[in-house]
């Protein structure tokens, strides 16, 4: 079984990596394998805890923390993986190449519209004059497009992600024991996702910054956002 395991791929081909590729593959794995996709599921079922005794407790930020410095891990281990495969290889990038530059791209594409979301507002964020005025408070045009382009391009950019990988891990030759730990750590996320789906933890993020009170004028609207959901809708995450 060991010696099945530790056998590349396609046994026609030889397993051979140089220390640079290994390197570069052990970050960009790490990286949109693990955090990435972790950082997404937090951002998604996390704006409410377990513990938090919502609608006292408003504007949790375990999840804005999370999904952020996450993502900026993701940023700087991308940035390195990159760095070091650029330093060594020449000539045609192939396959792997051009999902790889895809995935950097998205990412890039994903830290401007970030820092363009606009402004907060509302109760937790007000202005000077005491105005709650905010594109994110206001759900104004700007904010909903933003909504829309990010959370859309993140799928995207997680399944452009997970196919590189794929890719990569063909291209290098892998062992089995590479395919089915990657692969089977995907499942296991996936499962997480639809159970947590299911279980109605996908919550409404201008709800679980500012409560449900129809006098907020996102609470008026309907939530951007595929299966999302206002917290007293359906009883609290988990029940």
């Amino acid at each position: 079984m060991l010696e099945w395991l530790l056998a590349a791929i396609d046994p026609s081909r030889p397993h051979e990596v140089g220390l640079a590729a290994s390197w570069h593959a052990r970050f960009m794995t790490l990286a949109w394998g693990v955090i990435a996709p972790s950082a997404v599921l937090i951002a998604r079922f996390l704006k409410i805890t377990p513990k938090q005794n919502f609608p006292a407790q408003l504007d949790n930020q375990f999840w804005w923390r999370s999904h952020l410095y996450g993502q900026c891990a993701v940023l700087v281990l991308t940035l390195v993986a990159f760095a070091i495969i650029v330093s060594v290889r020449s000539g045609q990038i192939g396959v792997h190449g051009y999902l790889g530059y895809s995935v950097l791209f998205c990412l890039v594409m994903q830290f401007t519209l970030g820092l363009c979301r606009g402004s907060k507002g509302g109760p937790t964020d007000p202005k000077p004059d005491g105005s709650l005025s905010g594109d994110h408070y206001d759900m104004t045009r700007w904010r909903l497009a933003f909504e829309h382009l990010h959370k859309t391009l993140g799928y995207v950019t997680l399944l452009t992600a997970a196919t590189t990988i794929i890719a990569g891990l063909w291209l290098s030759n892998a062992p089995r024991w590479m395919w089915i730990v990657i692969i089977g750590w995907w499942m296991v996320l996936i499962c997480v996702f639809i159970t947590l789906q299911k279980r109605g933890w996908a919550i409404d993020t201008y709800a679980a910054i500012w409560g449900t009170d129809p006098n907020h004028p996102g609470n008026r609207r309907p939530s951007p956002g595929w299966g999302m959901r206002r917290p007293l809708d359906h009883g609290q995450p988990g029940e």
